[in-house]
């Protein structure tokens, strides 16, 4: 579903989607599943006080990562964070907010740590996107970002069989589904530079996405091979997926003690208070219902 929050690109929404159950629990799967957990602790093993995690879902991935005392769960759909509270528990430990990736509610460099997975790719706005992310982390903090891949083999094969138009080449961003874009690998690494970060590492991910090989090779094999040919230099530009590691460069703000969200709206600051907040700046009621955060600017009923 697309939706339009306010003055911000469309956003692709799962509100009421049965996505997890559907695209995870129920499909063939295991093995996307499986590379990508190897692929977060190759590069995101450092852990930290307070992690953000960007399109965070029904939290498949959240317990993933590990060393962190405390970890945000964002998502624009408030029916996936009500599947993560589920999964996940009511716990200190996790913060479910419902917010446009756009328009961040948090203070300038409040966090150490943010992750990105499967969710680029339904941002419109790439420059926007990451600038947003850059606002609120602190000072070479680490970022785990990744994004689907134009560049590779299944599209450079359709392309020289003509069954595509559009060439996996060329740098521009593919939009083949309605808030749906794959990218090129040379770009996104330009565009993270531009907005404040420094790659520190790439790698490949899901070199066997094929339903025929997940069918008719053991699955520990493929997760296996998969795991050798993430770090290589020749085959990692080419997957349909690519995992890359960031750091954080050039000053960042330090909030003020107490300071946590910040409104959408105006930018005032407020605090983590487990509860309905009346913005001093602005007036306007941010909700806080059955453990969620509520910072959608024009929330779907």
């Amino acid at each position: 579903m697309t939706t339009k929050p306010g003055n911000t690109p469309p956003v692709c929404s799962y509100e009421g989607s049965d996505y997890q159950a559907r695209f995870w629990d129920s499909a063939n799967r295991r093995y996307e599943d499986a590379v990508e957990t190897v692929a977060i602790e190759r590069l995101f093993n450092q852990g930290g006080q307070l992690l953000l995690e960007l399109g965070a879902g029904a939290g498949r991935l959240t317990q993933r990562y590990k060393g962190w005392n405390r970890i945000v769960l964002l998502d624009y759909s408030r029916t996936q964070l009500q599947q993560a509270r589920e999964r996940l528990g009511d716990s200190d430990n996790y913060i479910y907010v419902a917010a446009d990736i756009y328009k961040l509610p948090f203070v300038n460099g409040l966090f150490d740590g943010a992750t990105m997975i499967r969710t680029l790719h339904h941002m419109a706005d790439t420059p926007q996107t990451l600038s947003s992310v850059r606002r609120v982390m602190a000072e070479n903090s680490q970022f785990l970002l990744e994004f689907a891949n134009k560049r590779n083999l299944k599209s450079i094969m359709r392309w020289l069989l003509r069954r595509q138009t559009w060439s996996p080449f060329s740098p521009e961003q593919v939009e083949f589904v309605e808030l749906n874009y794959n990218f090129h690998p040379k770009t996104i690494i330009k565009t993270l530079a531009e907005t404040g970060f420094e790659n520190e590492n790439v790698l490949g991910v899901s070199f066997f996405r094929s339903d025929w090989l997940k069918n008719h090779i053991k699955h520990e094999r493929l997760v296996s091979w998969d795991a050798r040919l993430q770090p290589s230099r020749l085959f990692k530009g080419y997957t349909p997926s690519i995992f890359t590691l960031n750091r954080a460069e050039g000053p960042s703000e330090v909030p003020a003690q107490g300071d946590f969200f910040a409104c959408p709206i105006c930018s005032h600051p407020l605090a983590e208070a487990k509860k309905t907040q009346i913005c001093p700046g602005c007036s306007h009621e941010w909700q806080y219902d059955q453990g969620i955060y509520e910072f959608r600017i024009n929330p779907e009923k």
